[in-house]
């Protein structure tokens, strides 16, 4: 049951808000676990036992590791004990089909790939890490276990959150499961949230799917010119960003409705300076879990600058999916993340600011033509395009045609990659008497982008966000 589906934009949101908002407070964590659940099993029937084991294994865990002090040696094996139980449940569903393949490429064995990882349990990925984050904090002491388990269950299957994150700590909404208020502005500022991030995953992302494919899928980067393969990996990189940041947004909006304030886990990040700051506004949440969590873990005893670095950006590619591109995908921005630690910020401030923005939007790019082929052969050819290798030559009339067909979708996407909405914010700061008008157009605008949004749905072809996948 996508965001970006019209059962859920005009049922399912409907009707639960409706029993969400005439139930008294002491009830409403209980509605929102039961209609998280049947948000979960219209997706993934198949798996919601697992997902309640982990949420009673993790629940008894994090009861265990926060009676203890973290300095004592069985408190560290214990959380050592519970962070492999979560691990080795995510690698046994996502990964087993990989590694015996691999094996089988290898040492030319025919090992049979288990039944088990031919479908990936829904959400997985997010929920998984939500439950180490939590495990540790436990363990470090710097949240107290939740003493009921209703409200752990919350924690874990919570419907806006459940099946593409973004990654909220519980300690980030531990003060609200049990006392929360709910404000008009809340309300307000949420529906405006989600039809937002509605807005840029079914009026930009999808569109712009269309043209990617047309560029990149089924074989066509085969035929492909040194620009039109920029140009299709070009249009790629506002896609996935507007369909994930969409999906966030979408996300965010709908916690605020629920009395919660998660963390915003995109800030325009296009705009960064370097490889760096980029990895800073994308995906918040997935860079804070590996810098938290990961990044200083004693490697064979010691903290290790460059090995935990490499660590990172090793499981950051392989957390997106089991494929050797995404692993070559995290490596690639961890080299340059590694480059720009070693040349350090004084000197990367030296360089002129455009070329800078140059360099870090080449590699980027680049980083998503890596990111959007699992075929290794079709990323070769990807590859060899982009740097003029190719046979096809450096441009043709389906650039074109395309191009100009596409032009206002594009130079929209261009535009909304930069922070427009906060214009009207400064304004109304400054000017207190422009907040009537402002306010009449954006709800104005509000509606009219979840109309356009809608009559697109209709006779769409069903386009999941990207993420559902990881």
């Amino acid at each position: 049951m996508a965001f970006s589906n019209l059962f859920f934009l005009y049922l399912f949101f409907i009707v639960f808000f409706i029993f969400y908002y005439a139930t008294k407070n002491r009830y409403r964590n209980a509605m929102l676990v039961f209609f998280s659940i049947i948000f979960y099993v219209w997706g993934e029937t198949e798996f919601i036992w697992l997902l309640l084991i982990s949420a009673l294994m993790n629940f008894a865990f994090g009861k265990v590791l926060s009676s203890r002090t973290y300095e004592n040696q069985e408190t560290k094996g214990l959380l050592i004990t519970s962070i492999l139980c979560n691990i080795g449940i995510l690698v046994l569903f996502k990964y087993t089909g990989f590694f015996v393949e691999n094996i089988n490429a290898i040492f030319s064995t025919s090992i049979p790939v288990p039944k088990i990882s031919s479908h990936l349990p829904l959400g997985i990925s997010f929920y998984t890490f939500r439950a180490i984050s939590y495990l540790v904090d436990c363990a470090w002491g710097k949240v107290q276990a939740e003493k009921k388990f209703s409200n752990f269950l919350l924690y874990i299957s919570m419907f806006p959150i459940i099946t593409q994150g973004p990654i909220v700590r519980y300690e980030t909404i531990a003060p609200d499961l049990d006392n929360r208020k709910i404000t008009a502005p809340d309300i307000s500022e949420g529906l405006t949230r989600i039809i937002i991030g509605l807005g840029k995953k079914v009026i930009i992302a999808d569109n712009l799917a269309s043209v990617v494919d047309q560029f990149l899928a089924n074989g066509n980067i085969n035929s492909q010119t040194t620009l039109g393969a920029w140009f299709g990996v070009i249009l790629y990189s506002m896609q996935i960003y507007f369909d994930f940041s969409g999906y966030s947004d979408m996300a965010i909006g709908l916690g605020r409705m629920l009395g919660f304030k998660f963390l915003e886990n995109f800030r325009y990040p296009f705009l960064c300076k370097d490889v760096t700051e980029f990895w800073q506004r994308w995906h918040i949440s997935l860079g804070t879990f590996f810098r938290d969590y990961v990044l200083y873990m004693p490697i064979f005893g010691k903290r290790r600058k460059f090995g935990g670095l490499f660590l990172v950006w090793f499981c950051t590619g392989l957390w997106h999916g089991a494929s050797w591109n995404y692993i070559l995908w995290g490596l690639y921005y961890g080299f340059f993340v590694l480059i720009e630690m070693l040349v350090g910020k004084k000197n990367m401030k030296k360089i002129p600011l455009f070329i800078r923005h140059i360099y870090n939007k080449v590699v980027i790019i680049i980083g998503f033509g890596i990111f959007y082929f699992e075929d290794l052969g079709e990323l070769s050819t990807c590859l060899k395009c982009m740097f003029g290798l190719g046979e096809n030559g450096f441009i043709d009339p389906l650039l074109k045609s395309s191009f100009i067909a596409n032009i206002y979708l594009i130079i929209v996407a261009l535009i909304c990659c930069f922070p427009i909405l906060e214009i009207p914010k400064r304004i109304m700061k400054k000017s207190p008497q422009a907040n009537l008008v402002i306010s009449v157009s954006g709800t104005i605008l509000a509606i009219a982008v979840l109309i356009i949004s809608s009559i697109l749905l209709v006779d769409a072809t069903n386009r999941p966000f990207l993420y559902l996948r990881f």
